[in-house]
């Protein structure tokens, strides 16, 4: 699905758009308006991603221009830092389709895309399948040799995440800063938990074709054992 994403921060935005990336999208970021504005006159996208608070023009101004120049067959999604009634009426009078509060969460936006998306019956990804697993992120849900298994939204994000980079040296605060979030105050030693937690769960210890190897003093390695490393 070609999805375009405005948003003016750009760690927020390349946040959103690995997480879209990593949901079978096909993304392009934009920083302003402007810029969003023009792309969309020469580019057919299936979604659009959009916040509310923007440097060179706001969120309903430019749902309103979607809507005026490119017609009610595209979805829009808004983000706000703002949960207040008003914002939200707004947006939706505007001809937003649904609505994020800020900071947003891989697991809660892939799911109300998805919803998104099957009202206008636009088709999602196939679960993705890695030996042993498999990865349904329209579900939010990962299986392990045909079971599934209970998830917080943080285990499901961070398990994404690793599968997505086989092999990677990652960091603690990389996957801190990926999965928690940029400005997330979150403690190191809770990716060491969730990690842990990971591991236990979707019997990541090789018996199953993937291992998560710690990092002494960095962080971890998802590897796949039957694939060059």
């Amino acid at each position: 699905m070609l999805t375009a994403v405005l948003e003016d921060d750009a760690d927020q935005r390349d946040l959103i758009m690995l997480w879209l990336e990593h949901g079978g999208h096909r993304v392009q970021g934009f920083a302003t308006g402007a810029a969003f504005t023009e792309a969309l006159k020469n580019e057919r996208f299936q979604l659009l991603v959009i916040d509310w608070m923007l440097p060179d023009t706001t969120g309903d101004a430019m749902i309103q221009w979607v809507r005026d120049h490119v017609g009610w067959n595209v979805p829009v999604i808004v983000l706000t830092a703002r949960d207040d009634e008003q914002t939200v009426l707004t947006a939706l009078r505007a001809g937003a389709d649904d609505y994020l509060v800020k900071p947003a969460r891989a697991a809660e936006m892939l799911a109300r895309i998805a919803a998104v998306a099957r009202r206008y019956g636009i088709g999602g990804k196939a679960p993705l399948t890695l030996g042993a697993y498999e990865i349904d992120i329209q579900r939010v849900r990962i299986a392990v040799n045909g079971s599934s298994v209970d998830l917080t939204q943080k285990e499901f994000d961070l398990a994404v995440y690793m599968f997505q980079s086989p092999g990677q040296l990652l960091s603690r605060d990389h996957l801190l800063n990926r999965v928690w979030g940029v400005h997330a105050d979150v403690d190191t030693r809770t990716v060491d938990t969730h990690v842990s937690r990971l591991r236990k769960k979707l019997q990541l210890d090789g018996s199953n074709g993937w291992k998560v190897i710690p990092i002494y003093g960095y962080g971890y390695r998802c590897v796949r054992l039957d694939s060059p490393e």
